[in-house]
C-alpha cells in the first residue's frame, strides 16, 4: 500500500514536470517571431520608435514606411515624423533579446518543480533587429533616430533605404566582416 502510494506521487511529479514546461513552451510557440513575415519591398512594417526623432515621443509604437524619397515614422495614434532618404548619412543594424511573458512567466519559472523553471527560461525569449539611422536636419545638424523590429526585418529595411538613394559607410555587414577576420587568422 505504501509502496504504491510513494510510486503515485512519483508519477503525478514527473507529470506536473512535463505538463507546466509543455504549457508554456506551446503558448510561446504560437508568437509571431517576425521571420517568416518579412514585408515586402516598400510596404510599411510595425516598429517600436526607441528615440531620435524630433516630435515624437521615445517608446512609441508605430509603423514606418518609405514614401518616395522620405523615411516615415506614423504614430498608431497620432501625428508623424518623416526625413528625405538623401539626408541618411549611415545605417547601423543590431539585435536585441527580450524576455516575454510578464508575471505569469516568472511565476511559472518559480513553480515548476526539479529545476524545469531553467527550461521554460529557455523559450521565455523572443530576438529583434535594431536600426540606428543617422540624419541631417535641414540646418545640417546631425541626428540619430533608433527603432526596434521583428527579428529579420532591419536588414530588409536597411537594403530598401540604400536602394532609395540612402548613404551608408559600411555596406557590410560588422558580423560577417568578424567571420572572415576569424577565418583569416585561422588558416596562419
Amino acid at each position: 500500500m505504501i509502496h504504491t502510494l510513494v510510486r503515485s506521487k512519483q508519477i503525478g511529479r514527473i507529470l506536473t514536470c512535463l505538463t507546466l514546461p509543455a504549457c508554456f513552451s506551446a503558448g510561446l510557440m504560437a508568437q509571431d517571431h517576425g521571420g517568416a513575415n518579412v514585408p515586402a519591398s516598400g510596404s510599411t512594417r510595425r516598429v517600436t520608435h526607441i528615440l531620435g526623432f524630433e516630435g515624437t515621443s521615445s517608446n512609441a509604437n508605430g509603423e514606418l514606411s518609405i514614401q518616395g524619397d522620405a523615411l516615415r515614422f506614423q504614430k498608431s495614434a497620432g501625428s508623424g515624423a518623416q526625413i528625405t532618404i538623401g539626408s541618411i548619412q549611415d545605417v547601423f543594424l543590431g539585435e536585441q533579446d527580450k524576455q516575454v511573458g510578464g508575471t505569469p512567466m516568472a511565476v511559472g519559472k518559480v513553480a515548476a518543480p526539479f529545476g524545469g523553471g531553467r527550461v521554460i527560461g529557455l523559450f521565455a525569449h523572443k530576438k529583434y533587429d535594431t536600426v540606428t539611422i543617422q540624419y541631417l536636419d535641414s540646418d545640417g545638424g546631425f541626428h540619430g533616430a533608433i527603432f526596434q523590429l521583428n527579428k529579420g526585418q532591419g536588414e530588409v529595411l536597411k537594403n530598401e533605404l540604400v536602394a532609395a538613394g540612402a548613404h551608408v559607410d559600411n555596406p557590410e555587414d560588422p558580423a560577417t566582416k568578424k567571420g572572415a577576420e576569424e577565418t583569416k587568422n585561422e588558416v596562419k
